[in-house]
């Protein structure tokens, strides 16, 4: 048996990562597990990529709309390879504190090579086996492939493989209305491609608030991208430049590549799940309690492999929780209901809490909404963008959800999960001072909204008159 460790992660994510690095800053001896590179999906296909990609886009669309400001608009002469190329560079530059050098130099023990137990308390790794008091599972996700004949024939392109193209598509088919299908939609459209983005579901970013997969769908289709909802994927019929994607309305779309964003499957394959009792789900997802433990004695799991939100801040919560809990013997239980998160087009979107739906049918009628267009906020009115705010409130005016769609929602989302988390009330979030002008005032200005249901009523007035006509007396007696 070789060295025994505090902590093992297996998996360099986010999860991994954030366990091993802060675990080891507590004086803890730590090993972490990889078999591939260190950085996770985030880091080399996912959040800064893309959000690499998009900016560029940014750049593009407003050279080519500049005419809505008074400056003379043009074509822009987009280089992809240079898009490309800035593109990597922002994923190492990212990356300094994720490699191996780091890791080590931190005092993370980094094995490489693959992951698997072989025992309760055992793991084969790199040639060795090592015993640990605890072990964290980040092994993430992978994309998912629909079962669509033909699909395999015409190398079909995911989130991990999107960001090696040499070459822009002339006509890009995008499968998924998700956020991942959303965002490189309108990248790739703003860049100089022909996007038809085809989602099965009734609107775009189903998991949101109606209004915001509405509102961006409007957006896109504005922007010269083929929206189509409601149509569901049938096969593909390869030719000789690409394919054509077969949709159950008959209208079916050719493309030169395809891209696919239709989910992610949790990645646990080859871990050695049975030696140790780790249970998965129907979804393969690994099953955890509220405490993040797996069904396996002092393993916990975090981030995607755990079937929660999919997202890196989620991974990197995870790990906190499941570090605090497998070293330290706590109790610390995840908290699901003020995760936020968003979706960075252009709009971007951005959730917390409870959707008007959810809300509804956990509180039923006690259930208010407020709501504010950005076409009367003075700081989108200035930048020419669209957006929208809807507050969701239960019993007493606590909030239980906000949903944002606007620039900088991403930031402005902060703010009520703060609110969300703290079970604070709607008229809190009115009550905050914000710089003017600010698109942050987007969720003040809904909130506002409270106040005018309870207070500028007639029936209010009806009881403010006579209060009023006493103090006058009162101040102004003749």
């Amino acid at each position: 048996m070789g060295k025994r460790y505090d902590l093992v992660a297996i998996g360099g994510g986010t999860a991994g990562l954030v366990a091993t690095l802060t675990a080891t800053g507590l004086g803890a001896r730590t090993a972490l597990i990889e078999r591939d590179r260190t950085g996770g999906d985030c880091l080399w296909t996912g959040c800064v990529p893309s959000k690499a990609l998009l900016a560029s886009a940014a750049r593009a669309h407003a050279i080519r709309t500049a005419d809505r400001f008074g400056i003379r608009a043009s074509e822009p002469e987009v280089d992809f390879g240079a898009v490309m190329r800035r593109v990597h560079e922002v994923i190492e530059a990212a990356g300094e504190r994720d490699t191996p050098e780091y890791l080590r130099s931190e005092g993370v023990d980094l094995i490489e090579g693959e992951g698997r137990f072989t025992g309760p308390g055992r793991i084969s790794a790199g040639g060795r086996e090592i015993s640990f008091r605890t072990a964290l599972i980040g092994t993430g996700s992978r994309p998912a492939m629909p079962p669509l004949p033909g699909i395999e024939a015409v190398e079909p392109l995911t989130s991990e493989s999107v960001f090696e193209l040499a070459e822009l598509p002339e006509r890009l088919a995008v499968l998924g209305g998700g956020p991942i299908g959303c965002e490189l939609s309108q990248a790739f459209a703003r860049l100089g491609s022909r996007v038809t983005l085809v989602e099965s579901e009734g609107r775009l970013l189903p998991r949101e608030e109606p209004f915001a997969g509405e509102l961006l769908a409007k957006v896109l289709r504005n922007e010269g991208v083929d929206v189509r909802t409601r149509v569901a994927a049938a096969g593909v019929e390869p030719d000789g430049q690409g394919g054509s994607l077969r949709v159950a309305d008959g209208n079916d779309v050719p493309f030169d590549r395809i891209l696919v964003a239709t989910g992610r499957t949790p990645v646990t394959d080859g871990l050695g799940l049975d030696a140790v009792g780790v249970e998965t789900d129907r979804r393969g997802a690994i099953v955890v309690d509220d405490r993040l433990r797996t069904t396996g004695d002092r393993i916990f799991a975090a981030g995607d492999v755990a079937g929660e939100l999919r997202f890196t801040h989620v991974a990197g919560y995870h790990a906190l929780v499941a570090m605090a809990n497998g070293l330290f013997r706590a109790r610390r239980k995840v908290e699901r209901d003020w995760t936020p998160w968003a979706t960075f087009t252009d709009p971007e979107v951005a959730h917390v809490g409870l959707t008007e739906e959810e809300a509804r049918s956990r509180h039923g009628d006690s259930v208010e909404v407020y709501e504010h267009d950005y076409a009367n906020l003075d700081r989108a009115l200035t930048s020419g963008d669209p957006g929208s705010v809807k507050l969701v409130a239960g019993r007493r005016g606590r909030l239980l959800g906000a949903t944002i769609v606007g620039p900088a929602a991403g930031e402005s989302i902060a703010e009520a999960a703060r609110l969300v988390r703290d079970r604070r009330k709607v008229a809190d979030l009115s009550q905050m001072i914000h710089a003017y002008p600010t698109f942050t005032e987007g969720a003040a200005r809904a909130a506002d909204d409270y106040w005018r249901r309870r207070y500028m009523t007639p029936g209010a007035r009806r009881w403010f008159r006579p209060l009023l006509a006493a103090l006058r007396r009162i101040d102004h007696p003749r």
